[in-house]
C-alpha cells in the first residue's frame, strides 16, 4: 500500500487497486472531498480553483481527472499548465481564487504523483483542515452539480512570467549587481518544470546558464531528490571548471541546492542559512527566523549574530509558516533547501532563493566556496528506516524518549517525533509525511560523529522491529 494521506497532501504510486494507490477513483474521491471542504469553509467568495502540475509522466492523466472532478463540483478551473509549486501558490493569490491543487510528488521517484492542497491564501492546508478533508473523503457524503451548474474551464499560461516578475521586484534582489557579476551557472532541472521557468529567470537576471536534464518529460534522469548521492552528473560538470555556481532543484522547484565552483556540495542545509544571512545583514536590527526541528543549528547561530531570535517548528511547510507568523519571522524554511520569504509569499520558492543568493554572491564578490566557509560548520547525517506493516512507530518513539529522559544537559522535544538535543549534537527521529519510513537526522561537528549518533538510535529501532 503506497497511498499516503498526510499534512503534505495525498500521494501514492500510479496504478494498482483503489484504496492502495493514487488511481483515478481515489483522485476523484479526494478532489471531491477537497472541493466540498473549500465550499463549506466559506473563506472565499471566488468560485475558481487553480490547478498546476509538474512534468511527471502521469501528470496529464491526473490533471484530467482533477479538472473534471472540480467542474463536476461546480467550480471553475483555472488551469495554469506546467507550473512549479510556488508558481501555483502565487497564482492562487494573484487570481484571488478559492484554493488550488498542485499535481506533484515533489522529490519522489517517477512512479509517484500527488495532490498538494492549497487554501485561498495560496498556502497548504493546516493539519486540522487537512483532517477535515480526509473525514469528508472517508464518509463519501458527496453532492455533485446538475448540468446547469457545472463549472467552467479556462487555461492561462501567463503565471510563469508573473512569478518571475514578482521575484525581480523584491527589494533585496539586486538585478544590477547580478548582471554586472557576469555569472555563469550550471543547472540540473531533473526533466521537469524547472527546465521551463528557470531559463527565463536567468535571462531576466543576465546570467549565462547551461541546463542539464532540461527536457520536461518527467522521465527523471536520476533520483529526483537533490541530495549529493544523486548529483554525480552536475558535480562532475562543475568539477571540469568554467562555472561560478551549480544549481539543483527538485521536480516542482520548491527545494534548492547549490554546488560550489570546484564541484563540491555547498550543502542543502546551507541554502536557507546563506539566504537568511543576506536578508538579516541587509535588514536594520536583524530579525527572527524559523526552520524545522530537522534543520541545521547554523541558522540559529547566524540569526543570533544579527540580534534575532531563532525558533524551531515541527517538520512540514505549514508548521513552519504557522510558526513564522506567530513570531514575525523575516525568513524561514526547511533544511532540505526550502526558502520561505514572506516578502514574496508563505511558500518554499527556489526562484526566490536563487535570486537572493545570486544577489548576495554578487555584492560580496566571493566565490561560492568562500561564502560557504563564512558560516558555522556543521554536518548532518540523513538516514532512513523502512517501515514494515508490523512496525509500531509510537512505541519506538516512546522508547527513545525514555532512554534520554532526565539526562543532564540533554533536551528532549516530542512535538514531532522525538528530538534529542545534546550540547554539541542532536538526533531527530520522526515518521515521514511523504514516505513509509522513519527519518533519522543527526547533526554534529564532524560527519563521523553525526552518523554515529544516528546509527545508535537506528539500532534501537531495529531491535524493536
Amino acid at each position: 500500500m503506497t497511498l499516503i494521506k498526510s499534512i503534505s497532501g495525498i500521494r501514492g504510486t500510479i496504478g494498482g487497486q483503489t484504496g492502495d494507490t493514487l488511481n483515478p477513483l481515489d483522485i476523484v474521491k479526494f478532489v471531491t472531498a477537497y472541493a466540498t471542504f473549500i465550499r463549506k469553509s466559506g473563506k472565499s467568495d471566488s468560485n475558481t480553483i487553480v490547478v498546476g502540475r509538474d512534468a511527471r509522466i502521469s501528470g496529464e492523466m491526473v490533471r484530467s481527472v482533477v479538472c473534471g472532478t472540480l467542474i463536476g463540483m461546480g467550480y471553475d478551473v483555472l488551469d495554469i499548465g506546467f507550473a512549479t509549486t510556488p508558481t501555483t501558490e502565487l497564482a492562487v493569490i494573484m487570481s484571488k481564487a478559492a484554493g488550488g491543487i498542485i499535481i506533484t510528488a515533489s522529490h519522489n521517484p517517477r512512479q509517484w504523483n500527488a495532490l498538494k492542497l492549497l487554501n485561498n491564501e495560496g498556502e497548504f492546508l493546516t493539519k486540522a483542515d487537512g483532517n477535515e478533508v480526509l473525514e469528508i473523503a472517508e464518509k463519501e457524503d458527496f453532492h455533485y452539480c446538475d448540468v446547469d451548474h457545472l463549472g467552467q474551464y479556462k487555461k492561462d499560461d501567463t503565471f510563469n512570467k508573473k512569478h518571475i516578475d514578482s521575484v525581480l521586484n523584491l527589494a533585496l534582489v539586486d538585478r544590477e549587481a547580478i548582471r554586472n557579476a557576469h555569472f555563469k551557472v550550471c543547472v540540473d532541472t531533473i526533466n521537469s518544470v524547472g527546465g521551463i521557468i528557470l531559463p527565463n529567470l536567468f535571462e531576466a537576471l543576465g546570467v549565462e546558464y547551461k541546463i542539464l536534464n532540461g527536457i520536461p518529460d518527467g522521465d527523471f534522469n536520476h533520483n529526483p531528490e537533490p541530495l549529493e548521492k544523486n548529483l554525480g552528473g552536475i558535480m562532475g560538470e562543475m568539477a571540469n571548471g568554467g562555472y561560478d555556481l551549480g544549481i539543483v532543484v527538485d521536480p516542482d522547484v520548491d527545494r534548492l541546492a547549490f554546488i560550489c565552483e570546484d564541484g563540491k556540495m555547498f550543502g542543502e542545509e546551507y541554502t536557507l542559512v546563506s539566504v537568511a544571512d543576506y536578508i538579516l545583514a541587509n535588514t536594520k536590527g536583524g530579525g527572527n527566523t524559523v526552520s524545522n526541528l530537522s534543520s541545521t543549528r547554523a541558522l540559529r547561530d547566524v540569526t543570533e549574530r544579527y540580534g534575532g531570535t531563532y525558533t524551531a517548528a515541527a517538520v512540514g511547510e505549514v508548521n513552519v509558516t504557522t510558526k513564522m507568523k506567530e513570531v514575525g519571522a523575516l525568513i524561514g524554511g526547511e533544511g532540505n533547501g526550502g526558502v520561505i520569504y514572506p516578502e514574496s509569499h508563505y511558500g518554499r520558492d527556489a526562484l526566490v532563493g536563487i535570486a537572493l543568493f545570486l544577489s548576495s554572491l554578487a555584492k560580496k564578490g566571493m566565490k561560492v566556496s568562500e561564502l560557504r566557509k563564512s558560516f558555522p560548520n556543521y554536518f548532518i547525517a540523513k538516514n532512513r528506516i523502512d517501515l514494515t506493516p508490523s512496525t509500531d512507530v509510537d512505541a519506538i518513539l516512546v522508547k527513545v524518549k525514555e532512554m534520554f529522559a532526565g539526562e543532564k544537559d540533554v533536551k528532549v522535544t516530542d512535538i514531532d517525533g522525538v528530538k534529542i538535543d545534546f550540547p554539541d549534537k542532536w538526533v531527530h527521529l520522526r515518521k515521514s509525511n511523504t514516505e513509509p519510513i522513519i527519518r533519522v537526522y543527526s547533526e554534529a561537528q564532524t560527519m563521523e560523529e553525526a552518523d554515529a549518533i544516528g546509527k545508535k538510535l537506528m539500532q534501537v529501532v531495529y531491535d524493536m522491529q
